[in-house]
């Protein structure tokens, strides 16, 4: 089966944003596209969330449950326990009956299944061998330990989560079941497929949304009150949940509960250090549990979602299934991550390439996504990353680049606001104005230095395209290009020194004129002579006068 997380091969925009907030930096970057890695990704859902272009897509399986459906086998909808905040308008009696009509066979509370693994944590606490104990219901945090803290896997309880343990609940009293879990995690999904013959799919409350929305199902508000009694794992979706439900009877542990990745993985790092003993750890992904689950009702806070629950958990258990501790015991593997880890010296070449030789150029800005320099240059060699995500090095480049073209153009380049103040010049313009440095003349008014009259019409709209003038002031001739940048209120003047070129075309004007008057003076001090010697060489006198004259006429033209 499909992955059930991916990236949109369009419309990505390059803003990190994923990477930024990917807490094991499970996103590779090329051809200007982010990309899942399937292999280390823990599928907790924070690129799907924070992702401003909504390239990442969550796998749809309603096909998946309409063709089950559509066979005529008995599919029964497990219902995680946060549906009680998504669903909050309505009643679990609605539920039932929507998905009835959708085609499901039954319905029932994924509590049931927590009821059975929170009874196996009690067991647990009471055999004397066990020192750290970390919950096994977040699949996220599995894959996490499984992936990334292989070492700390002995600590996950050794039984399945509620989900799983649900699923083989119902097919344990009923063999032609098929069981579809429906949430707000992504995770479950990955869960299902890596865990064959229990859960046979599993469904978003986004994607049964959709399907009642195109089924013309609609869930009736009511005014419903959800509490009953024997429902006390409800609980298990909020922050603490796990450990309200649990008997908590050995007084040698100590209880606690962690919400979130990072915090996660610091207890994780914590436990391998052996920081901690004889602790049972609620520990879950997102920060305040399933109910903030990446496809929980979003615009509910983590407390609102907090209170519904609790209100509608009872004191007492679901009444027990048919399986107890024994029968959903699970050993976790280790999922092995293929990423070579480089050597120092590997890693200070590439600092070296990204322009981080020196220890001021180490900003740790994380504007590429990763949280230090160090970190983004291990993720290059490993292919996850390129050079130009870094932002400091790219303006650094960028202006190190322009720095160079306007520092050596032979051109005059200064820039104005709207108000004709000078912001900078470059030496060129410098030498142009007869200044010695552009420190004399920065933030003063173009006016103290040139006349604004051409500035004035490009403000105006009008195009000065190499106008060249005479600037007297500064006794030079310049072509004058003036640039108006709507967007950034600015002008740009370029000008081109032509003083030099000027000056000899003047001087080559001068020696042109002073031979069409010698000329003129060949032609009329002295046409007897050149009429004789034109006799003598057997051409008229009108003849040589044309010629004369033609050769006249060359010299203006070169003029």
């Amino acid at each position: 089966m499909d992955f059930c997380l991916e990236s949109k091969t369009t419309n990505c925009k390059n803003c990190y944003k994923c990477i930024r907030h990917c807490p094991i930096k499970s996103i590779s970057f090329a051809g200007n596209k982010a990309s899942i890695i399937k292999d280390s990704c823990i599928l907790c859902g924070r690129c799907y969330l924070v992702c401003p272009q909504e390239v990442k897509v969550v796998r749809n399986d309603v096909d998946i449950v309409k063709n089950m459906i559509n066979s005529g086998q008995k599919v029964y909808a497990s219902l995680a326990p946060s549906f009680i905040s998504y669903y909050s308008y309505t009643s679990l009696d609605e539920l039932e009956s929507a998905l009835k009509r959708l085609g499901f066979y039954a319905l029932e509370e994924t509590a049931i299944g927590a009821t059975i693994v929170k009874k196996a944590y009690d067991e647990m606490l009471k055999e004397k061998d066990r020192d750290v104990i970390i919950s096994s219901c977040c699949h996220s945090i599995n894959l996490l330990i499984q992936k990334h803290y292989p070492t700390a896997k002995k600590y996950l309880a050794n039984v399945l989560s509620p989900m799983l343990a649900h699923a083989k609940d119902i097919k344990t009293r009923d063999k032609d079941a098929r069981v579809v879990f429906i949430g707000p995690c992504i995770a479950k999904k990955d869960e299902a497929d890596v865990n064959k013959g229990l859960v046979d799919a599993v469904l978003t409350f986004k994607e049964l949304d959709e399907w009642l929305n195109n089924s013309a199902i609609t869930l009736k508000e009511v005014d419903s009150d959800w509490r009953k009694e024997e429902s006390k794992a409800r609980l298990f979706p909020t922050c603490e949940g796990i450990l309200k439900t649990m008997e908590c009877s050995n007084k040698d542990f100590q209880y606690l509960a962690i919400d979130g990745v990072e915090n996660s993985k610091r207890v994780i790092e914590d436990i391998l250090a052996g920081k901690i003993h004889k602790c049972f750890i609620e520990m879950s992904s997102c920060e305040g549990s399933c109910v903030n689950g990446p496809l929980s009702n979003k615009d509910k806070s983590v407390a609102s979602s907090y209170f519904d629950i609790n209100a509608a958990s009872g004191d007492k258990d679901f009444v027990e299934g048919t399986i107890g501790y024994h029968d959903i015991e699970k050993n976790y593997y280790s999922i092995s991550v293929s990423e070579a880890i480089p050597s120092e010296e590997e890693i200070n070449k590439k600092l070296i390439e990204m322009g981080k030789q020196e220890k001021e150029k180490i900003l740790n800005c994380g504007s590429c996504g990763y949280n230090t320099c160090r970190e983004k240059a291990i993720a290059i060699i490993q292919g996850k990353a390129n050079i130009d995500m870094c932002l400091p090095y790219l303006m650094e480049k960028a202006e190190s680049f322009s720095d160079n073209i306007v520092s050596n153009t032979p051109n005059g380049i200064m820039v104005l606001d709207e108000g004709l103040n000078i912001q900078s010049l470059n030496k060129a313009m410098c030498k142009i104005i007869n200044v010695p440095e552009a420190s004399y003349v920065i933030h003063k008014n173009l006016t103290t230095i040139l006349d604004p009259t051409d500035y004035f019409k490009a403000l105006e709209g009008k195009i000065i395209y190499c106008k060249k003038l005479y600037i007297n002031e500064y006794d030079k001739y310049v072509e004058n290009t003036i640039i108006y940048d709507r967007k950034f209120h600015v002008l740009l003047s370029i000008m081109k020194d032509i003083t030099d070129e000027e000056l000899a075309k003047q001087r080559h004007d001068e020696v042109l004129k002073k031979s069409l008057e010698i000329t003129d003076k060949v032609v009329e001090k002295n046409m007897r002579a050149v009429q004789e010697i034109a006799s003598l060489l057997g051409e008229s006198t009108a003849e040589t006068k044309v010629a004369l004259n033609t050769l006249k006429e060359t010299l203006k033209d070169d003029k």
